[in-house]
């Protein structure tokens, strides 16, 4: 396993809100010290599996559509370490997130066949607008530096020193 925590960025920048993962975690890999953290984007939830094999830590940072206010956060601990989630819990964070095969699919996916990492924190904003385009809504742009810093705390929760 690695020592570098994994950031990962789900959405595809080509569908407004749904970029908020990848804004967040390009706002991350310029905050944290290198070697912390690898920061990387991905538009589909099923490349998930191996992407975070081999880290021990995962942070996940996506758009969520649950009928809350644009620009709300979500935090869900939901790697091996964590407590086994009933499934309302998806609920609040948008089961399948804006993806077709989605988020929780790929956790419990991963989960299922022993490869979720120890710590997996999901970080979810609440989405205004998933159609076409390529810019985030005001109510998400709000909040995409109080996202970085909800993922740089779980990031450097774990770095020495």
């Amino acid at each position: 396993m690695t020592g570098a925590t994994l950031v990962v960025g789900l959405g595809r920048t080509d569908r407004r809100d749904d970029g908020v993962g990848p804004a967040v975690a390009r706002v991350v890999a310029a905050r944290v010290p290198g070697g912390a953290v690898e920061v990387r984007t991905e538009e589909d939830p099923t490349a998930l599996l191996d992407l975070w094999e081999g880290h021990d830590h995962v942070v996940l940072v996506d758009a969520v559509v649950t009928g809350r206010t644009p620009g709300t956060l979500h935090r869900l601990e939901v790697g091996t370490d964590a407590p086994p989630l009933p499934a309302e819990s998806w609920a609040g964070t948008g089961r399948a997130g804006t993806h077709a095969f989605g988020l929780a699919t790929a956790v419990e996916l991963g989960r299922a066949l022993g490869r979720l990492p120890a710590r997996v924190v999901v970080v979810g904003v609440e989405a205004a607008d998933v159609d076409l385009g390529d810019s985030l809504s005001p109510a998400v742009v709000a909040v995409v530096e109080q996202a970085a810093d909800l993922v740089a705390e779980e990031v450097t929760a774990d770095v020495p020193g």
